[in-house]
């Protein structure tokens, strides 16, 4: 364990003490059949997490209110019933040893007005602006079409106010804090980027009225936990789902964002280094802004802690945290394929389970369905 023992250092997050530095990031699994609402299956996968050591679980994207996005079976937190579902879910993490946060999340334009959550909700689907995204494929609507035009918000306060709610259902539900999800092009990443937000008011146009939107979920966020129970993730160089500006107006943009953020006495920030995986391509060319994502913005924060998200080992992991470049690190897929996984890597176990793509995401069914290829994958033999 010697060249990974970093990650094994005890971390001080607000209040709360992380027993290590191997985090399990926000992934969608769209489990939560039949509808939106956390089950108990979903609790079984996220208890077998805590179980296999993770020191901090964000739990996949949690919709701030009822949206068409593809993922049908994606859970809210947006009424009563949900609440009791992820009640349910933090309570198994608790008593497993581990700490989770709730990622709030709005798609934004990247929902369809033909699913049956959109027509369902009764509102248009909202953006910074009436600027389609390429790509989508939403595989539950005849055709399977792609992404729209959407519908520019008239007033932008009131997505502000979906996500207060929702932090504050998130602390009924029992969470130990909530991560905004600011990056992989859903609202929040919208409004910061020129290409997706041509507003002309306070909401867009410079980098201070495109920062407006974060900053302020950020502060709605904050007044219900206190802003050592608030993180935010953020893709700076964008691609998924359509997203990047230049070079020098990615940093720029960012950098102001982060110092502004960071200003607030903000937890966390979780950075997102450039994966391939994340940056589709659009007519023969690659979207995103390819640059190194760790040394250009952990520099600009000050108090928060800097936790890194994509592509990472443990042994690389373990390097940075020891370096001083972040403080943890979140791991996604090897979350999916190993419950166990800072129990493997503590104890020198491979990493060998086979993915099971075909059921990487839920595709609706009866309860026990979802098992497979969710709560099924083996642990390793520790005797």
């Amino acid at each position: 364990m010697s060249n990974v023992a970093a990650l094994f250092q005890p971390l001080k997050l607000g209040p709360l003490t992380l027993k290590n530095r191997i985090f399990m990031s926000a992934l969608t699994r769209n489990r939560s059949v039949p509808t939106n609402v956390p089950n108990a299956i979903n609790a079984e996968y996220y208890k077998q997490r805590a179980q296999g050591g993770a020191g901090l679980i964000v739990s996949e994207g949690v919709l701030v209110t009822q949206q068409g996005s593809e993922w049908q079976n994606a859970p809210g937190l947006w009424n009563k019933e949900q609440v009791d579902g992820w009640k349910k879910v933090t309570d198994a993490v608790h008593d497993a040893g581990s700490v989770i946060f709730a990622q709030l999340w709005h798609v934004g334009r990247v929902s369809h007005p033909d699913a049956p959550e959109q027509i369902a909700a009764g509102v248009p689907v909202y953006a910074p602006s009436a600027l389609a995204a390429r790509g989508g494929k939403f595989r539950f609507l005849e055709g399977e079409p792609g992404y729209v035009t959407p519908t520019a918000i008239d007033d932008p306060w009131k997505l502000v106010a979906l996500f207060k709610q929702a932090a504050i259902n998130a602390k009924e539900a029992g969470f130990d804090g909530v991560e905004i999800h600011g990056a992989n092009g859903y609202l929040v990443h919208q409004f910061l980027d020129s290409t997706s937000n041509h507003r002309t008011d306070q909401w867009g146009g410079s980098v201070e009225n495109r920062s407006r939107f974060g900053l302020e979920v950020l502060k709605a966020a904050i007044d219900v936990w206190g802003a050592d129970g608030v993180g935010i993730k953020l893709n700076p160089a964008g691609g998924y789902n359509d997203m990047g500006m230049p070079l020098e107006e990615t940093i720029e943009t960012f950098k102001y964002f982060i110092e502004e953020a960071d200003k607030l006495g903000m937890a966390y920030f979780a950075l997102v280094r450039y994966a391939e995986i994340l940056d589709p391509e659009y007519d023969g060319k690659r979207r995103a802004t390819i640059h190194d994502i760790i040394p250009t913005y952990g520099p600009f924060v000050k108090k928060a802690l800097v936790l890194a998200n994509a592509g990472f080992t443990p042994v690389e992991a373990a390097e940075h945290i020891e370096s001083g470049k972040v403080a943890g690190a979140f791991f996604g897929f090897p979350w999916v394929t190993h419950p166990d996984l800072a129990l493997r890597v503590k104890h020198s176990k491979a990493l060998d389970n086979a993915p099971d793509f075909p059921h990487l995401f839920g595709m609706g069914g009866d309860l026990e369905s979802q098992r497979k290829g969710y709560t099924d994958y083996p642990i390793a033999s520790y005797a």
